[in-house]
């Protein structure tokens, strides 16, 4: 079925003939001027769409596991999905079909094969995480962690932990199941009085108990007696491995089961991969930035012992007034820590005051390019970080 959704630059019923030609059964539209055989005329088109995906959520009633966060929910989806793949058939979102339209779409994907789903769930403003709990009616839930993300939207940090708080209200409300990570404060902090809890970090009175052993490069994790051995790098990635084990514990996946899952899951998509390119190693983590992950990723740079360390790093987005200050934030860290020679990229960053040598300023893309093409780097170690729209995996290209 074509669903003609419409977007700011495009009205998906001007398509539906066409749809129907190149074989769509039937196209959902919400246009009348557009109404033909094989047409179903709806009020709007992206709430049908929501409301179908309820309806079949409820009619195959498998359990779904939601989850959201500042940082690290596709990182995290990917290994919960690993780890129970184990043990069951899962549909997990693909990539990061977050939002209103993704999580309608991840929702229809499920079969009646399907034995449990992890639904990821993005926002950047209040009332969304609601409206996408409504759709999807998760069973258990979990947030990643609560940063600097999205502030243009949520107006302060406080602002977001209200508003991805609103996964917990629903499960609360609902007598539904969380997933709290006692290693952090402020996680434990919003459930401190719920119901259904399953506890996992490093407290030895938790329901899972998770150890870092080490972050060098790779995080290596002690899981009751085992140590398990990922393959990704730095030490944020401990919570999001610290989670899978979690969920993992309480679905009783058999702990060497869970062990195999972390150990061969592998990072794509930019994130957190440890990247060998010509002369030159490389920790490309340029899917996304903001404030919160960009400092968890400099202080990880800031702890590997690795020598002639280089870092290029790009703008961060919808940050709204406080652009200004959260990227000179940045700068003066790299002043006060010398870890190595860094390019800064983007419009925010070359508006950043910083002296000395070891910081070169590149409005765009390309002064970048010229510059790399006319001294090229050889033999560094070095941190990739920026905001998607940056694209900075482009730099390797220029390697």
């Amino acid at each position: 079925m074509f669903f003609a959704l419409k977007g700011d630059n495009f009205n998906g019923n001007t398509f539906a003939q066409q749809a129907l030609e190149k074989g769509a059964s039937y196209c959902i539209i919400d246009d009348k001027a557009y109404e033909a055989e094989r047409c179903i005329l709806v009020n709007d088109v992206l709430q049908t769409l929501q409301q179908l995906a309820t309806y079949h959520r409820n009619q195959l009633l498998i359990p779904i596991i939601a989850l959201t966060g500042s940082n690290g929910k596709t990182t995290t989806k990917e290994l919960i999905n690993a780890v129970l793949s184990k043990k069951f058939k899962t549909t997990a979102t693909v990539g990061n079909l977050n939002n209103h339209i993704g999580v309608p779409l991840t929702l229809l994907s499920m079969t009646d094969k399907t034995d449990i789903a992890i639904i990821e769930m993005g926002a950047n403003h209040p009332k969304e995480i609601e409206l996408l709990c409504n759709i999807a009616q998760p069973d258990y839930g979990l947030i990643t962690n609560f940063g600097k993300a999205h502030l243009e939207g949520f107006g302060s940090v406080e602002g977001v932990i209200k508003a991805k708080s609103e996964l917990y209200d629903y499960l609360k409300n609902h007598q539904k199941t969380i997933f709290v990570n006692e290693n952090d404060d402020i996680q434990v902090k919003q459930t401190l009085h719920y119901e259904n809890v399953y506890h996992f970090g490093l407290i030895t009175s938790v329901d899972a108990m998770v150890e870092l052993i080490s972050s060098q490069p790779y995080v290596t994790i002690k899981y009751n007696d085992a140590t398990i051995k990922s393959q990704l790098t730095g030490m944020y990635n401990f919570n999001n491995i610290a989670v899978a084990i979690g969920v993992g514990s309480y679905f009783k996946v058999d702990s060497d089961e869970i062990v195999s899952a972390i150990e061969s899951y592998n990072p794509t998509n930019n994130r957190s991969q440890l990247i060998e390119k010509g002369s030159n190693s490389i920790i490309m983590d340029a899917y996304n930035a903001n404030p919160t992950s960009m400092m968890a990723a400099l202080e990880n740079f800031k702890q590997l012992n690795k020598e002639n360390k280089v870092l290029f790093l790009g703008d961060m987005f919808e940050l709204g007034e406080t652009a200004e200050s959260e990227h000179q934030y940045i700068v003066n860290y790299l002043q006060e820590n010398n870890l190595g020679n860094t390019f800064l990229i983007g419009k925010n960053f070359f508006k950043t005051t910083s002296n000395g040598s070891a910081i070169q300023k590149f409005e765009t893309f390309d002064d970048l390019k010229h510059e790399l093409q006319r001294h090229p780097i050889e033999n560094k170690f070095m941190l990739i970080k920026g905001s998607r729209g940056m694209a900075l995996e482009r730099i390797l290209e220029l390697l």
